[in-house]
């Protein structure tokens, strides 16, 4: 059995030595896979792991940064012209398995081109894949071909794949500001801004959460003895938190057949302002229209005298020092005593 061989194909040469496991193509060390199995593979894999439009992104980089470097080695073949080296990639990449590429309109002045690629590999991954769109690898390599070749950034616009029902894929490319860079950093933006976004659903998600705790406990109605509740008050008030106070406690007051209402100063805020006053008297106030009478209580001496500076007068309503005290009252007043 032979362990090393030679041909050559279209004046290309590819060697094997199958001692060293080793294939030359044009004399460097290439690789060989199946298309609709090993390489649909790692296309597969790249796409499960990265999501399909990381993975677009990655093969588009990948394709114009190889082809950039391609392009470059023709450009630095002094004796050979654009159109030269044209002709010497296109059968290059033909017998490389790419497939059948044709360049047309090819203007160096204008740095302009359009090409026909039909059956490239990447299109028969895409088929093994069952896509319905074309890759942009290929595309993307002939870009960093001509980059390389006209010695500035070329992009290119498919104006049809093959893969869609037509012959052939047409590829325009031209002279752009467009660039890979440019592609990796809008998607890194893109990939941030979601996760801001994701970010600040989350934190919004949370903050409803806390709010609505917070209502819960700004406001809660304990019912001590038959006729008799106590709604502790709790920190400092705005719009939104005394509204939810004076509703709740009205909505509940004839749930529980209070007749009492004790309203528990001790968890305000020390420094109490004139607000928080008004909404103690429009509470009280609320509750006796439905019949019920409240009284305050946890009235420190500081707590009365910081009250007594405001313009609110909570004189009408009967106060105690402790909610013991106001418990004793609220008894007595129906007749009745803790035993």
């Amino acid at each position: 059995m032979d362990t090393k061989s030679k041909l050559n194909i279209g004046g290309l040469n590819f060697e094997w030595n199958l001692e060293k496991g080793q294939f030359l193509f044009e004399g460097e060390d290439a690789v060989l896979f199946w298309i609709s199995s090993a390489m649909k593979t790692l296309f597969d894999t790249i796409e499960e792991i990265s999501g399909e439009e990381a993975t677009n992104l990655v093969l588009e980089t990948t394709g114009f940064r190889q082809g950039l470097v391609v392009g470059e080695y023709f450009r630095n073949m002094k004796s050979v012209s654009v159109f030269e080296a044209a002709e010497l990639i296109t059968n290059t990449y033909a017998s490389a398995g790419w497939g059948k590429i044709s360049i047309r309109d090819l203007n160096p002045e204008n740095r302009t081109l359009v090409t026909q690629l039909k059956d490239s590999w990447e299109y028969k991954i895409n088929l093994a894949q069952g896509k319905k769109t074309g890759g942009n690898f290929v595309p993307a390599h002939y870009a960093g071909i001509f980059t390389g070749l006209f010695g500035t950034n070329i992009w290119y616009k498919v104006i049809q794949h093959q893969i869609e029902g037509y012959e052939y894929s047409v590829v325009e490319y031209f002279p752009s500001n467009i660039n890979v860079a440019q592609n990796i950093h809008q998607l890194a933006r893109k990939k941030e801004a979601e996760q801001i976004q994701q970010l600040e659903g989350l934190v919004e998600e949370k903050t409803k959460e806390l709010q609505d705790l917070v209502k819960a406990l700004s406001s809660p109605i304990i019912p001590v003895l038959e006729g008799i509740v106590v709604v502790p008050l709790l920190g400092r008030y705005d719009n939104d938190r005394a509204e939810d106070l004076i509703v709740n406690t009205l909505n509940n007051l004839p749930k529980y057949k209070a007749k009492y209402l004790l309203l528990d100063l001790t968890g305000l805020d020390k420094d109490i302002t004139e607000y928080t006053a008004s909404v103690i008297e429009k509470l009280g106030s609320a509750a006796s229209l439905i019949g019920t009478e409240t009284l305050l209580v946890g009235i420190s001496a500081e707590l009365s005298l910081i009250i007594s500076q405001t313009d609110i007068n909570l004189s009408s309503f009967d106060s105690f020092q402790t909610l013991q005290h106001g418990i004793y009252y609220a008894l007595g007043q129906s007749g009745r005593r803790i035993i």
